[in-house]
């Protein structure tokens, strides 16, 4: 499975993977999910949001336990983020069929479209309008760079985009979900411990702050004379470390565009998304409202408006605890922990019960081809989504 889906999306340049949803590499990635689908007798859908699912048993059973994650990704992004939780499963479906275990529950592998947010800038599309807590209507407004929008993308691809939204029944089937995911940090690096159990999610969002100054020229525009939003930008980037780092959170401009963009111009706009984290959403609240006030406080030196729009925001996620204990005692105590990353689970576990579980990487690098994880850690992870399956639904 791994070497078939090694090339797809993948930039020969940097190593890492391009597979933005609705694209050329998305469609490849969804076919060969079909094709594992099938080659394992599994019952194969679409749902209305463009999700894929692939079933052991009556889908219209109900109580049934899910698992899978996504496979697209970040610009550049490793191998493993997403598809290790894909692969996995149906690895874990193989493992249950040779010890012979007999589902009293139906399964499912899932993979859910555009959980990066890479094309359209919100993460958890698919699990998001599959639970409600996207609007189609906020859906339809999503556009690329390029212009090209959510329902337009779909289309191109063969979906219908007027199908998309909440789907309360089919998440009424669902007893529980289970996303195994490459840890994204290091906190089982070190120890004896291959795979962990989450324990929550912080809680997470994406501000797109626009910095609007004057165009002029770079030769002849006196110092003194200049409003030029790239100075306030730099400063907001500065602020944005040193306020997270003081709170304990994180905060991320990992975005920018400038306009006119041109070497010899002063821009007249420059547009920084930030992505902030924290342990709980009043050290994150704080967080922003420091970083908002120093990027004012400077617009206003700078002669730059600085105006801050919030693009997405994931509260603190708890994981169904019974959930999370029962996962961690078919595991034989494996180590509970929590996470900075978004995930599908995460969006459904408001929906229905969720739980994670993580596999090493030694590193700690992810979204970047850097990420990586050893060949028996992943082994050991099949095992433990398959021990974790066959102990929630063939009991």
């Amino acid at each position: 499975m791994w070497a078939d889906l090694r090339p797809i999306g993948r930039n020969t340049a940097t190593g890492g993977y391009r597979r933005f949803a609705w694209t050329g590499a998305d469609t490849d990635c969804r076919a060969w999910f079909r094709a594992q689908a099938e080659s394992r007798g599994l019952t194969y859908e679409t749902d209305r949001n463009g999700n894929q699912w692939a079933w052991l048993g009556d889908p219209a059973a109900g109580d049934a336990v899910v698992t899978g994650s996504h496979l697209d990704s970040v610009p550049d992004g490793g191998a493993f983020d997403g598809p290790l939780g894909v692969v996995s499963s149906f690895a874990a479906l193989d493992e249950l069929r040779s010890r012979g275990a007999a589902p009293t529950r139906p399964l499912a592998v899932v993979n859910f479209g555009d959980e990066e947010g890479a094309r359209f800038g919100l993460a958890c599309v698919g699990s998001r309008l599959t639970a409600g807590a996207l609007t189609p209507e906020a859906a339809r407004e999503l556009r690329d760079a390029d212009g090209v929008t959510l329902p337009q993308a779909m289309e191109r691809a063969g979906y219908d985009p007027d199908a998309i939204g909440a789907d309360p029944e089919r998440l009424a089937r669902i007893g529980a979900f289970v996303e195994l995911h490459v840890e994204q940090g290091r906190a089982l690096a070190g120890t004896e411990h291959a795979v962990g159990v989450a324990s929550a999610i912080w809680p997470h969002g994406r501000w797109r702050f626009d910095f609007h100054g004057e165009a002029n020229h770079a030769g002849t525009t006196r110092i003194e004379d200049r409003r030029d939003p790239m100075l306030t930008y730099a400063n907001t980037v500065l602020a944005a470390r040193k306020k997270a780092r003081l709170a304990g959170a994180l905060a991320t401009f990992g975005k920018v565009a400038v306009e006119p963009n041109g070497v010899n111009a002063i821009p007249s706009l420059v547009r920084g998304w930030l992505d902030s984290r924290a342990a709980d959403e009043e050290t994150l609240a704080a967080v922003l409202a420091e970083i908002e006030q120093a990027a004012t406080e400077r617009g206003k030196r700078d002669g730059v408006d600085v105006r801050v729009t919030r693009e997405s925001f994931t509260p603190v996620v708890e994981f169904a605890h019974d959930l999370r204990d029962e996962l961690a005692r078919l595991l034989g105590g494996a180590p509970v922990l929590p996470t900075g990353a978004g995930h599908d689970a995460g969006i459904l576990s408001g929906a229905v019960p969720t739980a994670m579980l993580f596999v090493r990487n030694p590193t700690g690098v992810s979204h970047s081809p850097a990420e990586t994880a050893t060949e028996d850690d992943c082994v050991a992870g099949v095992t433990a989504l398959a021990d974790v399956l066959e102990g929630l639904a063939c009991s």
